[in-house]
């Protein structure tokens, strides 16, 4: 049986390869969707099969810094660990919450446009899940990485990077993050009860308390990358990666003579501005006496950077990366989940230099198999040095990372979405009936 799905998106670089895989999958499966979402990503929704419903009130209308709501206002300078925590406050007030009647609205004119079976959010939007909620439509969140907003028991909270506690004050240590974090979330309750009174819902006591309403919750990263649970929620699916290469990357041929044996680094520092280019800089400077080739992406965030680039060392725009791991030996990376995750699929190990966001969660995970080293963005060219030189001399990293790829390739099916959103969207029309 066909059903009509209507997914909720945002222009976030990783956000992106989520949504296209997820179409495409859903379409090859017979069923028809439409995605709201950033003008931005136009043609790589409507590439993948989709039909592209751009948001009204809040809508990115490119890829470049100045357009980026999360870090257009932000001044240029080094990154310091400041800049995660701010980015957090960003994320609630222009994402999650704070615009959360704007895209309520735009979900709920387009369900009474053409009304969907289910609508599946980006986990980091709220409005269209109050939107469902509101029409009475089944709601599935979709998570890049690991969850914000769920947790999932015996697994750290999300943010810091934290390993599995194993003593009771690195038990307290991480339950205090958790309250924070969860306060954070609360101040802005009034926001969103104010949206919720909007469409007609009722108030809720706690602001997280809006994630007990979904029906589903789906993740897009690997049971075998995660760390272990103690049990996961009933309404909980892991999927494995979404890993659709972007429109932009694009396709791959080594500036190098065939005949340069030398180690390749691939250099990926994220698709979306996060002050990363000194970090860049200190990269090329540690690489830069090495016996290796260097390739480092910018990305769509960084066309304007001005990098000093060493002999050895060649920077592009963007390159299609699945292309580059298969020659590369190391990949030094922000950690973004399809960085990793790509990385560990071709198996080569990285050194994670993780700035905010999941990356210091992605990066504990690759460091705690042994799969890379992972370091402070602001490590001096010593530290990256030394490191780099041990991850390409030992071969028991790139051993783990490979370890860790074939696990994950191994754990969860293909068909994962699609058989849980068609189960959400049958069981609705079921009840229907």
């Amino acid at each position: 049986m066909a059903y009509d799905f209507l997914l909720a998106s945002f222009e976030g670089g990783g956000s992106i390869p989520t949504a296209t895989t997820a179409i495409r999958r859903l379409t090859a499966r017979g069923h028809r969707v439409r995605v709201l979402l950033d003008e931005a990503a136009r043609d790589d929704i409507e590439a993948a099969g989709a039909t592209f419903v751009p948001w009204t009130a809040v809508n990115r209308a490119g890829r470049t810094r100045e357009t980026d709501p999360l870090f257009m206002d932000v001044p240029d300078g080094p990154w310091t660990p400041q800049q995660g925590l701010d980015e957090l406050q960003r994320v609630l007030d222009r994402l999650t919450i704070g615009p959360s009647a704007a895209y309520a609205a735009d979900t709920l004119a387009e369900l009474e446009r053409a009304p969907a079976d289910a609508v599946v959010s980006i986990d980091i939007l709220w409005g269209p899940l109050l939107a469902a909620r509101a029409a009475g439509v089944p709601a599935a969140t979709l998570a890049g990485s690991g969850p914000m907003y769920v947790e999932i028991p015996g697994v750290p909270p999300a943010g810091p990077g934290f390993p599995p506690p194993r003593t009771e004050a690195e038990r307290a240590e991480q339950a205090g993050v958790a309250a924070w974090f969860a306060d954070q979330v609360n101040a802005r309750l009034p926001v969103l009860n104010a949206t919720r009174a909007g469409v007609g819902l009722a108030p809720l006591g706690h602001a997280l308390d809006q994630m007990q309403e979904v029906d589903l919750h789906l993740i897009a990263t690997s049971r075998a990358f995660d760390f272990p649970s103690t049990g996961l929620p009933p309404n909980l699916r892991y999927l494995g990666p979404l890993l659709d290469q972007p429109m932009w990357a694009r396709s791959w041929t080594s500036p190098w003579p065939a005949d340069d044996t030398r180690p390749l680094v691939l250099v990926a520092m994220s698709t979306t501005f996060q002050n990363q280019a000194g970090v860049i800089q200190s990269i090329l400077d540690a690489a830069a006496d090495l016996p290796v080739r260097v390739l480092a992406t910018l990305g769509p965030a960084l066309v304007d950077a001005r990098l000093r680039a060493p002999d050895n060392a060649v920077l592009v725009a963007a390159a299609a990366h699945d292309e580059v791991m298969r020659e590369a030996t190391v990949v030094v990376t922000h950690c973004g989940h399809g960085t990793v995750m790509r990385a560990l699929a071709n198996g080569r190990p990285m050194l994670c230099l993780p700035m905010g966001r999941d990356q210091n969660d992605n990066a504990a995970r690759v460091a705690a198999r042994g799969a890379g080293i992972r370091l402070s963005p602001d490590a001096g060219a010593a530290a990256l040095r030394e490191a780099l030189a041990a991850l390409l001399a030992d071969l028991c990293y790139a051993q783990a990372a490979a370890a860790l790829g074939r696990a994950i390739a191994a754990a969860e099916p293909e068909d994962a979405l699609v058989d849980a959103l068609e189960s959400l969207a049958g069981r609705a029309r079921a009840a229907a009936a």
